[in-house]
C-alpha cells in the first residue's frame, strides 16, 4: 500500500471551470441519494459558486494527491480577525474513503496557521460530512439552522427543497 501525499495549490483561473464541475458532481451524489434526483440545475448553482469564489478574502484551493487534482476547497480568510471559514470542500467522485479528505483538511489548517476559529456548514442529511467534520477534524456543531431558525450569515438558497443544516466551529488551540 502506497502512502499518498496531499498538498494544496491555489486554483488557476484556467482551471475554475473544471473545479466547479467536479465540485458539483461531488455534491450531487448526496443530493441524489437523499432526494432521488437533482432539482433544476447543478448544486450548488454556477452563480453561487462564482459568488463564493469571488467573495472578499476567498481563496479557491486545489487538493492534490501525488500532484494529481483530486478535489478542492474554497476558504475565506480574514487577515484581521483570523476567524476563517471553509465555504466549500470536496473530493472528486471516487476519491473518498482513503483518508485524503482528512489529509487535505490538515493541509488547509497548516496553510493558515494564524487561524483562531474555522467555521463551516453542511446539509442535515449529509451524514458522511457530519462524521468527517466532527469525528475526524475536531469541529463541534454549534447550531442547527432550519426554516424557523435561519442562518443570518448563510442565506437560504433555492438549490435544495429544504435548507436545513448544521453550523460547525473549530477553535484552534
Amino acid at each position: 500500500m502506497t502512502i499518498q501525499t496531499v498538498s494544496l495549490a491555489v486554483a488557476d483561473q484556467d482551471d475554475l471551470l473544471d473545479f466547479k464541475k467536479e465540485l458539483q458532481e461531488a455534491f450531487s451524489v448526496a443530493v441524489i441519494d437523499e432526494y432521488g434526483a437533482l432539482p433544476d440545475g447543478p448544486i450548488p448553482s454556477d452563480e453561487d459558486l462564482d459568488s463564493s469564489i469571488a467573495a472578499p478574502g476567498a481563496v479557491a484551493l486545489r487538493i492534490l494527491s501525488d500532484d494529481e487534482k483530486i478535489g478542492g476547497a474554497v476558504v475565506t480568510i480574514d487577515e484581521n480577525t483570523h476567524h476563517n471559514t471553509l465555504d466549500l470542500f470536496f473530493l472528486k467522485v471516487g476519491e473518498h474513503g482513503q483518508g485524503l479528505g482528512h489529509k487535505a483538511w490538515l493541509a488547509i489548517e497548516a496553510r493558515y496557521p494564524k487561524t483562531i476559529t474555522w467555521r463551516t456548514h453542511t446539509p442535515y442529511f449529509e451524514k458522511r460530512n457530519i462524521h468527517f467534520y466532527v469525528n475526524k477534524c475536531g469541529f463541534k456543531i454549534i447550531a442547527f439552522h432550519h426554516a424557523k431558525y435561519p442562518d443570518p450569515h448563510h442565506p437560504a438558497s433555492n438549490d435544495l427543497p429544504d435548507d436545513e443544516g448544521f453550523l460547525f466551529e473549530k477553535v484552534i488551540q
